[in-house]
């Protein structure tokens, strides 16, 4: 089917935009779940001692996602500071919304915190099995 060429004016800057959007969200993943992983592997040693004084696995899971969720927070509040500061360039690319939206801020910055806990996910399964007798015999 061919679409006049008006018509495909109007819908590729929406097909751009949205292509940005899902390689901005793929990035955001790969680099929380990069730094949550990088994280857990430097608290290797720390997570073994805490599970061989009697920590429990949900313990060293509480403590990963804990962590992932303060570095979340401070990425969002960040990046709606950033986008609230910004929206009068973005206004003139939007049609029948404001700037301001907080329903879109809202939608935007509860995906990120649901990118985030999936993100930390395998990091914090990891940290959960971690074996003591190895963490603490390694120096």
């Amino acid at each position: 089917m061919r679409q006049s060429e008006s018509v495909f004016l109007r819908r590729y800057p929406l097909i751009l935009v949205t292509a940005f959007a899902c390689t901005a969200l793929a990035l955001a993943i790969v680099g929380t779940y990069g730094v949550i992983s990088y994280a857990v592997a430097q608290r290797f040693r720390e997570l073994g001692i805490r599970v061989a004084l009697g920590a429990s696995a949900r313990d060293v899971v509480s403590l990963v996602v804990r962590h992932a969720a303060v570095l979340a927070a401070i990425g969002i509040a960040v990046g709606v500071a950033l986008a609230l500061a910004l929206s009068r360039l973005a206004s003139s690319l939007l049609y029948d919304v404001r700037a301001t939206d907080p329903s879109t801020y809202a939608g935007a910055a509860l995906l990120l915190c649901v990118v985030a806990g999936l993100a930390a996910a395998i990091p914090a399964r990891r940290a959960a099995r971690v074996d003591p007798v190895i963490t603490l015999r390694d120096e």
